[in-house]
């Protein structure tokens, strides 16, 4: 088969996962599947071996992240459960002040709090969020919900263990620790950078007090009433009410001591440590194994599947006494079934990314790809950035764009977490209608829809183009 008939069949093939999804509604993960099915036969793969490669492609990635994914997701249900993160919140304000917070709550949302799924974070702490607004002056709303928008994307596909990251880590090949010291070299900058940018243009006149923010009324009985009301009437700064969405708030009229006393309140330190451990022996590996140090003890604990199971398992320790066992247990089984769409999500994107390597596509692209060495990061992005407004999802055109870059990765001549954070930053680009991020954002923090497309499209599309460019500039020493 020619070139341009390949070429022609796989762009075919990407309009039909993105219809299927937008026109038709249908899940995703089949969208995918479906895609990679169609690719395979279209190609003249043939039956047998169409389905052999998208097996094998899901179970490749599963291999490489199924459970990190996995341990990343229930350690989040766990400090989300604890309440960790309202009283995370309230000491970024104590500390930093009306005008650091923004970018303290943007750094910490986006490079700590990544193992939350992002919908819960974002309901727990937009009630937070609305608090702190006031405090920052006449644009408070604007600032925080630009803050917020910016973290939450980007923390998703460039910082470890967020779950797209994750994902384009495995379909790439790139080692988790590499991901995590070079994704966070690239997130910081970003982060400060886009709220910089935004602040600056929303005192000059980019925002709209009466046409962008609107007067805010919670919905009783709401996720986001039920959270606010929990932390109204918790006195001991912790959070008590339920995950959004699953159940009812805890009944406050019970005596203090039967649920939590003050003398078993851990502190942040305590409730954060295991997760900052993994993450600390996750980094440190890669660190050693680039100054090529070797140590069988620190290459076992440093190994991502099990620096993460003992953050886990000591995020599961504190839960425990802090919460108890059957709200630990409750988290557990709310962080499984948050895990399943996603762990399916990014098998699919494993075995579209198998098909397009035995089509041979790769080896075609790869002619295009290999002829300089910044260039290639831009067309990655654009990729990415064009799939995003289409399908409407960082997380799926992240994945969608790491499944059909990672055959050709090896012959681009470039450091492959190059091409995760490029990939990673074009998915950032454009966040709009499509987006359920957009929604809550525009619910929950009192902004119109003409401010949530200046706070998040907007926001998050500098964001992008900034990341870009940031890791343009981690190319030159790569």
């Amino acid at each position: 088969m020619e070139d341009w008939q390949i070429l022609s069949i796989t762009a075919v093939a990407i309009i039909a996962i993105v219809v299927l999804i937008i026109r038709f509604r249908v899940n995703p993960v089949l969208s995918l599947v479906i895609g990679a099915a169609f690719l395979g036969l279209a190609t003249g793969l043939g039956a047998a071996t169409t389905t052999e490669a998208i097996m094998q492609g899901f179970g490749d990635i599963m291999f490489e992240v199924g459970l990190l994914i996995g341990w990343g997701v229930l350690m989040g249900a766990l400090l989300n459960e604890m309440g960790a993160i309202r009283r995370l919140v309230d000491k970024l304000l104590h500390i930093f002040g009306p005008k650091g917070v923004p970018y303290a709550l943007g750094l910490t949302i986006g490079t700590l709090l990544q193992s939350i799924f992002l919908d819960v974070l974002l309901v727990m702490s937009a009630p937070l969020a609305r608090r702190i607004a006031p405090s920052l002056g006449k644009y408070g709303t604007a600032k925080i919900a630009t803050a917020m928008a910016i973290s939450l994307e980007c923390g998703i596909v460039l910082m470890v263990p967020g779950v797209a990251t994750v994902a384009l880590a495995g379909l790439l090949s790139v080692p988790l620790g590499e991901m995590l010291i070079f994704g966070l070299l690239v997130i910081i900058p970003t982060i400060i950078s886009a709220i910089f940018i935004m602040n600056f243009l929303i005192h000059r006149g980019f925002w709209n007090i009466e046409k962008d923010q609107q007067d805010f009324v919670e919905a009783p009985g709401s996720p986001a009433a039920v959270v606010q009301e929990s932390a109204t009437n918790d006195d001991d700064g912790s959070l008590t009410g339920h995950p959004a969405g699953h159940g009812t708030k805890t009944d406050t009229r019970k005596p203090a001591a039967t649920t939590k006393s003050p003398t078993r309140e851990p502190g942040l330190l305590i409730m954060f440590g295991p997760m900052l451990l993994s993450l600390v022996l996750i980094g440190s590996g890669a660190i050693l194994k680039m100054a090529n140090f070797s140590s069988p003890v620190m290459d076992f604990l440093s190994t991502p599947v099990i620096a993460l199971l003992i953050g886990l398992v000591g995020t599961g320790i504190v839960a425990r006494m802090t919460i108890g066992t059957p709200r630990v247990e409750k988290a557990i089984a709310l962080g499984f079934n948050e895990s399943g769409q996603i762990l399916l999500l990014t098998g699919a994107g494993g075995s579209l990314a198998a098909i397009v390597a035995t089509s041979g596509m790769g080896d075609i692209l790869g002619q295009y790809f290999s002829a300089s060495t910044v260039a290639p990061l831009v067309v990655v992005w654009a990729i990415a950035a064009v799939l995003h407004i289409a399908v409407g999802s960082v997380s799926i055109s992240a994945i969608t764009a790491a499944g059909i870059l990672a055959p050709i990765a090896p012959s681009m001549g470039l450091n492959p977490v190059l091409i995760a954070l490029a990939a990673g930053a074009g998915s950032l680009f454009l966040v709009h209608a499509t987006s359920n991020t957009f929604w809550l954002l525009q619910s929950l923090l009192g902004q119109t829809t003409r401010g949530t497309l200046k706070s998040c499209s907007v926001g998050v599309s500098v964001a992008s183009v900034m990341a870009l460019g940031f890791t343009l500039i981690l190319s030159l020493f790569l």
